[in-house]
C-alpha cells in the first residue's frame, strides 16, 4: 500500500523553513520522515506526517503550495547490508528508484522510496515477497 507524501515548495531564503515547521507545530502535525532538497531559487520538503489532509490544509492557508504524492515505504533490518539487502529486490523486480529517503522508528529503519509507478513497483516487489507500511502505519512506527 503506497503513502501519501507532502511536497512542499519553499522559497529558497532564510527563515522559510523555520516558517513551514511553525505552522506544522502550531497545528499538531507530526513529521515522521522529512527530505529537503534545494535548489540556488527554491527548495523542495518532502515529508511523512501523521495527518495528510490537515498538512495540506494548513499549508496551503499559511500561503505554502503544497502537494501529494505517493511513495512506497519498507522496513529494513538496522544492520550492515540492510539498505542493500532491499534494493536487490528493486533491482530484481527491475524498479528504478527516482529518489528515497530514511527515517528511524522505534525498532527498525524505514526507506521511503519514489518510484514511477508505484502500484506496479508495489506489485512486482510484493511477489518477491516485500510489503510496504500503509498511511496509518507510518504514525505507529
Amino acid at each position: 500500500m503506497s503513502v501519501k507524501q507532502v511536497s512542499v515548495f519553499l522559497e529558497n531564503k532564510p527563515g522559510t523553513l523555520k516558517k513551514m515547521t511553525e505552522v506544522l507545530a502550531k497545528n499538531n502535525v507530526n513529521i515522521r520522515a522529512l527530505s529537503l532538497a534545494d535548489t540556488k531559487d527554491f527548495g523542495i520538503a518532502r515529508m511523512l506526517v501523521n495527518d495528510v489532509y490537515e498538512t495540506t490544509n494548513v499549508l496551503k492557508e499559511a500561503n505554502f503550495v503544497a502537494s501529494f504524492t505517493p511513495v512506497l515505504v519498507y522496513a529494513i533490518s538496522d544492520n550492515t547490508g540492510g539498505l542493500d539487502s532491499l534494493l536487490q529486490y528493486f533491482e530484481d523486480a527491475g524498479v528504478n528508484i527516482e529518489y528515497m529517503y530514511a527515517f528511524a522508528g522505534k525498532e527498525r529503519a524505514y526507506m521511503i522510496f519514489r518510484v514511477a509507478d508505484t502500484k506496479k513497483a508495489e506489485s512486482l516487489l510484493a511477489e518477491k515477497g516485500l510489503t510496504s507500511l500503509s498511511q496509518e502505519q507510518i504514525s505507529e512506527v
